[in-house]
């Protein structure tokens, strides 16, 4: 059994759907189907998940964005957005609209409860459409909703972590004949109350990645609008290529660097049980993708190279730093009261840094400075702003650390200048901080000496 999660880009219209109805098609052990809400379309500028959360909030989601879009005007769009989908695929759309409509307009909900609610019917919705079009189109399929089998969810309401009981439920549950597949909608679950809770943005990975797990899948396939796990930015490098295997702690190490691929949470269950991930592309179902496993044979000392823009460093100096016990678990303490995520930490006898997103200083710095001043007295705070880090990851450079070297002597001969250097303890990713300003250049560089030559991959 493979486990397919298709994204909001692979369902945004009635052309996509169709896709996807084809590749569930080719394979016969795609029997689990786990679909997003709409994502946006050459029609609609804004995400369906958006406009309910616009509608949720009486306006104040695009407001706080400075979109003008009301809550009667994403309330239409909605609206407008499953009518056409139901008209172009040719299903019933009355009893849905009617009970979307309804539902719209009669929640009693209050707070995050309303907001998961008002959330969960983007993709509470398009599972129905979707599920009747896939039985118009000749596939033995049903509709299995997550209040129905029981995908349990904590009451976080808007950030639910699945509970273990969910498992049982879904082994119970999807006990699936050879030609027989389902339709789940992502992204929502139920609390033990059965109030409808949601998981973080981009929770349709998740779901597909627990019922992968529950399931022990042969494979969990993440279907999306790339071809799979780029080597680096293709944006900034036009001629990227697709990385064809990847380790789950390469791609951790990749992710947590601004590649964006999918919610890395949605890996978490399928590492343990060493079920394969495939990312693969709606638009170019022939292409095999990026290959997500435990273990790999290292072919290669790098695979990838991501950039984090708009980061900050915060730089402390102190005289006998290093003799003084607790002071950086005092400095991350405070940090952490300031709900600041800290990312590296280079250190030195007298010196200590912490590179946080730039984003998480606004409204803080002052205050932050303020209690840095009054708990560690430090002799002085430095803080640089607009820097970006830049991450070489693959796990071929635990045997060779001489591609450190060739970094910074790439560097050197264009005379690009980098802040900060710093080597993970695993000794499978390094980091270089460079000024904003000139980090394409310097990914661009780094990227013609160490990948583009080499680009020795056997998929």
């Amino acid at each position: 059994m493979k486990v397919c999660k298709f994204g909001g880009s692979s369902v945004k219209n009635s052309t996509q759907i169709k896709k996807i109805v084809d590749i569930v098609k080719r394979d016969e052990k795609r029997q689990v189907i786990v679909v997003s809400a709409p994502g946006r379309d050459e029609d609609f500028d804004e995400k369906i998940t958006d406009h309910l959360l616009n509608l949720a909030t009486e306006g104040n989601h695009f407001l706080e964005q400075k979109i003008e879009i009301s809550k009667d005007d994403s309330f239409n769009a909605i609206i407008k957005k499953y009518t056409k989908l139901c008209d172009d695929l040719g299903i019933a759309k009355k009893k849905i609209l009617d009970s979307l409509e309804n539902e719209l307009n009669n929640c009693d909900f209050k707070d995050d409860k309303k907001i998961a609610f008002f959330l969960s019917r983007g993709e509470h919705y398009n599972a129905k459409i979707i599920s009747d079009f896939m039985k118009k189109s000749g596939l033995n399929v049903k509709l299995m909703l997550p209040e129905e089998f029981g995908f349990i969810l904590d009451d976080t309401y808007t950030d639910g972590k699945v509970q273990a009981k969910t498992y049982d439920n879904v082994k119970k549950h999807f006990v699936l004949k050879d030609n027989e597949k389902v339709v789940v909608p992502g992204f929502y679950g139920v609390t033990e109350k059965n109030e409808i809770a949601v998981m973080s943005r981009g929770g349709s990975d998740l779901t597909g990645g627990e019922l992968a797990y529950a399931l022990d899948a042969s494979m969990y396939e993440n279907w999306t609008d790339t071809n799979g796990v780029y080597e680096v930015d293709p944006r900034v490098i036009p001629d990227a290529k697709v990385i064809p295997r990847l380790t789950f702690k390469e791609l951790r190490l990749l992710s947590s660097k601004g590649f964006n691929v999918f919610h890395f949470n949605a890996m978490l269950n399928c590492k343990k049980s060493k079920i394969p991930i495939r990312v693969r592309n709606t638009n170019n179902p022939t292409n095999k993708g990026t290959l997500i496993l435990s273990e790999r044979v290292p072919m290669e000392k790098l695979v990838g190279v991501a950039k984090l823009d708009n980061m900050a460093s915060i730089h402390i100096q102190k005289d006998m730093l290093g003799e003084e016990i607790g002071f950086t678990a005092e400095l991350l303490k405070i940090f952490g009261e300031f709900h600041i995520n800290t990312y590296h930490y280079p250190t030195d006898k007298d010196d200590l840094a912490i590179l946080v997103e730039q984003e998480d200083l606004k409204g803080n710095i002052n205050n932050l400075r303020r209690e840095i001043d009054k708990r560690l007295k430090p002799d002085n705070i430095i803080v640089t702003y607009s820097l970006s880090v830049i991450t070489l990851v693959g796990i071929g450079l635990k045997e060779d650390s001489f591609t450190i070297v060739d970094a910074i002597t790439a560097l050197k001969e264009n005379n690009i200048a980098f802040e900060m250097f710093d080597m993970s303890p695993s000794k499978i990713s390094f980091h270089i901080g460079v000024s904003q300003n000139i980090s394409d250049i310097a990914l661009e560089t780094l990227y013609e000496k160490l990948l583009a030559k080499e680009n020795n991959c056997i998929c």
